[in-house]
């Protein structure tokens, strides 16, 4: 038999969920919220919204069909996922990271990415989508759309995350690449930031489709190092290392 509640009868018994009708009203809300900052996460990632950018309410709330609450949730969900600020009496800013976030940023990848291709095991692998993506990029860069290039960069390492198969990760990573984002869209020349490694995203394909998921960690981990230290260096040019609430903030 179990422990009886100090409580006595009066109380709520065990299991009944006392009180939870009255948050029926939160269920809806906090579900749109969460999809409409899937909506601005994605936009955020795929370079729609820049770094310093204020995110009008009324121009958001109208274009999603959605009211001011929800959108104020979504803004504070992708606030504690560092792609927003806030700013008393101003305002949400898109954020701008410092090169301090860079580092970082980079960190959490060589991590997370070189973990899931060591942890790979005996090929085949399911690589449609990391092809997908290279071909993506080679298109763009054919059309000179060096912001496309950037994109499919992004899909080519979401993808690469993907293939552990675990949700969480793909949760982490997936607000971890539109941080990176946020850094691309600081750097002046996407062209010199991004063409370079479309020739390596083949080759990690390639190493992969050849099932040698060792090497291709040991492509991964080199391609992750020389990327940190060139973005860092274009982009401390622009932001700098101690550039601390007004780049975070935009102002």
């Amino acid at each position: 038999m179990g422990a009886v509640s100090s409580r006595g009868e009066s109380g709520p018994s065990a299991g009944e969920p006392a009180g939870l009708a009255d948050d029926r009203v939160l269920l809806g809300r906090t579900s749109t919220a969460e999809r409409v900052a899937d909506i601005l996460r994605s936009r955020i990632a795929d370079g729609y919204f820049r770094p310093g950018t204020r995110l009008s309410e009324d121009s958001i709330g109208g274009a999603l069909g959605v009211s001011r609450n929800t959108l104020r949730e979504a803004f504070r969900l992708l606030t504690h996922e560092r792609l927003l600020v806030h700013q008393l009496n101003r305002g949400v800013f898109v954020r701008v990271l410092t090169v301090e976030d860079v580092e970082d940023i980079y960190r959490t990848r060589r991590l997370v990415e070189c973990a899931v291709v060591r942890g790979l095991g005996a090929p085949p692998y399911a690589l449609d989508a990391i092809a997908e993506a290279v071909a993506d990029g080679r298109r763009a860069a054919r059309e000179r759309d060096w912001k496309g290039v950037g994109t499919a960069n992004i899909h080519f390492h979401r993808e690469l995350v993907a293939l552990a198969g675990s949700e969480r990760t793909d949760e982490v990573m997936r607000s971890v690449f539109a941080e990176l984002r946020l850094a691309f869209h600081v750097v002046d020349d996407p062209r010199r930031l991004h063409e370079p490694y479309l020739a390596r995203n083949r080759q990690i394909l390639e190493t992969l489709q050849a099932g040698d998921c060792d090497q291709a960690e040991r492509l991964l981990a080199e391609y992750l190092d020389d990327s940190r230290r060139g973005l860092v260096e274009v982009y401390g040019q622009r932001v700098g290392a101690g550039d601390d609430e007004g780049a975070r903030t935009g102002e």
